[in-house]
């Protein structure tokens, strides 16, 4: 249990060998600046986090050792309504990655138009090494702790890499016993016998799917009979894999954390997802022959979609890759630097904060419906999801045709317009 203990949060986030995510959303941060006119008088507002909450998360473990994790909820901005962002359960999980996984989903739901402000959480734990009654200690300990920033109103989880909904189930009864009532609104992503909604589960890789279809139509890229390599074989991943799949195209190469698959021939998502369920990780399938893990990044593709973890393109393996369009299922995933190397290069980036967002697109559905208490068909959410997306993608497609801007950069531009405005109509108190 030693190496699972949190060092101290003070040094939590200057870890020298992994990417800095926090410096990468100010830099980009910067980037959008001389683009917001007036409106850059309110751009220190995005470079610091409104609310930082830094927890301890001791359980009684099954051996009754006692083991403390370290969690945080960081509320970035709140301007255009509650907080709303994932819980992240991962053994890296640190400040910065929350700090800046609060700032993408700031932006993220300005772009997409969603009445929300940006919030991220986390624990450093790795949940596969607990037992479901440990997991269930950490969660609802965890949720008791950040319960006085939390609530329907104020700030609302999800689930996230590690994260599920039966650990929203917990998290939704924990703060509804604590303050005395059923508060189903509290978290989205739940099971959908708890006010949870149809179509939730695979709003994101749907999302994903969405934002590809429509960056090909753009570009000349059709789905039918595009090849496709997927980073992250979880809840993103396979769905985003198994619809691209489904509308025409062949998935040539997927990787998790514990394998890295080949074929050229198509790779069957549906029994990859099967072995996947049974063996926990890729590793073994036989429907496609393993090579080494950077090789993923030079194989030659239509669409590449990242959706594992942040800071995985970097420019080393930027220069490298061998796909016309990358289409970001992760939260960024793409190193600044590379941003800049694709750009140069002519390979077509869609952004996190666009291709990523049905989930949270979903979640804001899930969070209506549990306020009115009337619940939609999965049709009508499928139908509501394509209508928010499509409508958000042209907006920034066409803001950046216009100015000669990276998709990017045009969705920052709407997303920070949106939010320094409501700041500067908001004003300051006191």
């Amino acid at each position: 249990m030693s190496a699972m203990n949190p060092i101290h949060p003070v040094l939590s986030y200057l870890d020298p060998a992994r990417p800095e995510p926090w410096s990468s959303f100010l830099e980009q941060i910067d980037r959008v600046a001389p683009h917001l006119g007036g409106l850059s008088h309110w751009i220190e507002t995005l470079k610091r986090p409104k609310r930082i909450l830094v927890v301890d998360v001791p359980i009684v473990r099954d051996d009754g050792s006692v083991a403390h994790f370290e969690g945080y909820r960081v509320q970035h901005n709140l301007s255009r309504g509650p907080g709303k962002g994932g819980v992240r359960f991962h053994p890296d999980v640190s400040l910065s990655e929350v700090m800046a996984l609060a700032g993408w989903m700031t932006i993220k739901n300005a772009a997409l138009g969603l009445p929300f402000g940006g919030a991220k959480g986390g624990v450093r734990v790795a949940p596969r090494s607990l037992s479901r009654a440990e997991l269930e200690r950490v969660t609802r300990r965890y949720t008791s702790e950040i319960g006085i920033v939390i609530g329907p109103d104020k700030d609302i989880p999800a689930p996230d890499v590690g994260s599920d909904q039966q650990v929203m189930a917990w998290m939704m009864d924990t703060y509804s016993v604590n303050v005395g009532h059923t508060a189903s609104g509290v978290v989205t992503g739940k099971p959908v016998a708890l006010g949870g909604s149809l179509g939730r589960q695979e709003a994101t890789g749907r999302g994903v799917y969405i934002a590809a279809r429509e960056a090909g139509d753009r570009a000349g890229v059709p789905i039918q009979g595009a090849r496709v390599a997927v980073q992250g074989f979880g809840n993103v991943g396979s769905v985003a894999a198994r619809i691209f799949s489904e509308h025409g195209a062949v998935i040539v190469a997927v990787q998790d954390a514990e394998a890295t698959l080949f074929n050229p021939a198509g790779i069957d998502v549906a029994a990859a997802m099967a072995h996947t369920a049974s063996q926990g990780s890729l590793a073994g399938f036989a429907g496609a022959e393993p090579i080494a893990d950077d090789e993923f990044w030079h194989v030659e593709c239509d669409y590449l979609v990242p959706a594992a973890l942040e800071g995985q393109l970097t420019a080393r393996r930027a220069e490298g890759l061998r796909a016309r369009i990358v289409v970001e299922g992760a939260n960024g995933p793409t190193l600044p630097e590379a941003d800049d190397i694709l750009r140069r290069r002519g390979i077509l980036v869609v952004p996190d904060v666009l291709a990523n967002a049905g989930g949270v697109t979903v979640s804001y559905f899930e969070w209506v419906q549990d306020f009115s208490s009337f619940f939609w068909s999965e049709d009508e959410i499928n139908a509501r999801l394509e209508s928010v997306m499509v409508k958000a993608f042209a907006a920034i497609w066409t803001l950046a045709e216009e100015r000669s801007l990276p998709l990017r950069t045009a969705a920052f531009i709407i997303a920070c317009q949106r939010v320094l405005a409501a700041r500067e109509q908001r004003g300051l108190y006191p």
